[in-house]
């Protein structure tokens, strides 16, 4: 089962979901490795401006192992120019194999300015953006990631599948959730077989509650997508794309992951040095895992106590200490395997004052939209 992205061949339709602050190049290297190097691994969101003012941050984030074909990359932009602008160096300097585009980000101080998922509801600023994209990609394919809509009464996603495909957007994925759900409820699975059925000329990815790789499975046979984007459900969880290249290449035969504690911790290690080698720091690179432990851990009998001293550690040394202290030889907990990551619920979506008066209109969005945020 094969996903096309233009001349890429992603082989099983498996992607990694651009997450802030995520899925950086260390972790993108433990998804790879236990996928055996199958799938597609996008980089975190990368904002157009910071992007052509070559913000140092910004052009860190978009290194790649070589190791990594083909190199993707996700963009966030408001400003079809900017944006243009940024493809455009992409192409030219070869930073890039493949360009993802994202309108799905619910966070309210993007939405406000009118950015992230906000912004398919203006038709025609979204037209101009895709365009500009496409337009200076070259032989880059260029892809988008969104959500339904705005809220359950400002549904736009059969409109910007419309529109991607009259631009010549590669391949699209649909997060089954508006921007009011953020991350709560569950997934809408039927709104990714409606836009399925709405742009057959494209591939359609389906994003949303996927915990398991049966899940991956289960969301193709029942929406028709072709491929799934998988985001939270592989928070501490690295190995999961090794269960999902055994679910669609051996099917019922399949055998998932089931690491001990004594297994985890081994990743958590690894992946606490990659980031201190990436960063150039062990203490930068420890203090960045921190936000990983919760995840990894979850479910294990461990402590209060011994999960505040991880989540506090400095060093790779203290790190490692402090996991040779735990009960290693515990199983693969039973609970461990659902939900993981924000499950905000039903919010109302703060947007631009008369932001919903004309779908139509020439909205201008401004600088101030381009944050540093999450990729929807």
């Amino acid at each position: 089962m094969t996903l096309q992205i233009g001349p890429h061949s992603v082989q099983p339709p498996v992607v990694l979901a651009p997450m802030a602050g995520i899925t950086n190049a260390p972790f993108r290297t433990l998804c790879r490795e236990f996928s055996g190097g199958k799938g597609l691994f996008v980089s975190e969101m990368i904002t157009t401006r910071a992007l052509v003012e070559r913000d140092a941050k910004t052009m860190r984030l978009i290194h790649f192992d070589g190791a990594e074909k083909p190199r993707s990359i996700q963009l966030y932009g408001v400003d079809p120019v900017t944006v243009g602008k940024a493809v455009r160096m992409i192409v030219d300097e070869d930073l890039a194999d493949h360009i993802d585009l994202n309108f799905g980000c619910p966070v309210p101080k993007v939405t406000r300015k009118g950015g992230g998922s906000a912004l398919p509801y203006k038709r025609n600023l979204l037209r101009s953006i895709l365009r500009e994209a496409v337009g200076n990609a070259g032989s880059l394919p260029v892809t988008m990631k969104m959500r339904k809509g705005i809220d359950d009464e400002h549904i736009t996603f059969l409109d910007a599948g419309r529109i991607a495909v009259e631009e010549g957007v590669t391949a699209i994925a649909l997060h089954g959730r508006t921007a009011a759900q953020h991350y709560g409820g569950t997934a809408d699975w039927e709104a990714i077989a409606r836009l399925k059925e709405a742009v057959p000329e494209i591939p359609v990815l389906g994003n949303g509650d996927i915990w398991s790789a049966d899940d991956a499975v289960r969301m193709m046979r029942e929406t028709g997508c072709d491929g799934v984007v998988v985001g939270r459900g592989c928070l501490g969880r690295p190995w999961l794309f090794g269960d999902l290249v055994a679910a669609f290449e051996d099917g019922a035969d399949a055998t998932y992951a089931q690491p001990s504690l004594r297994e985890v911790a081994r990743v958590m290690l690894r992946h606490a040095e990659l980031l201190g080698e990436w960063l150039e720091n062990e203490e930068r690179g420890v203090i960045d895992f921190r936000k990983h432990v919760a995840w990894y851990t979850k479910g294990f009998s461990i402590g209060s106590e011994a999960r505040k001293k991880l989540a506090i550690a400095s060093s790779l040394d203290e790190l490692g200490a402090l996991l040779s202290e735990l009960d290693l030889d515990q199983p693969w907990p039973a609970g461990a395997d659902g939900p993981r990551g924000r499950t905000s619920g039903r919010n109302k979506v703060v947007l631009p004052d008369g932001w919903l008066d004309d779908p139509y209109d020439c909205a201008v969005v401004g600088a101030d939209a381009e944050l540093d945020t999450s990729g929807g």
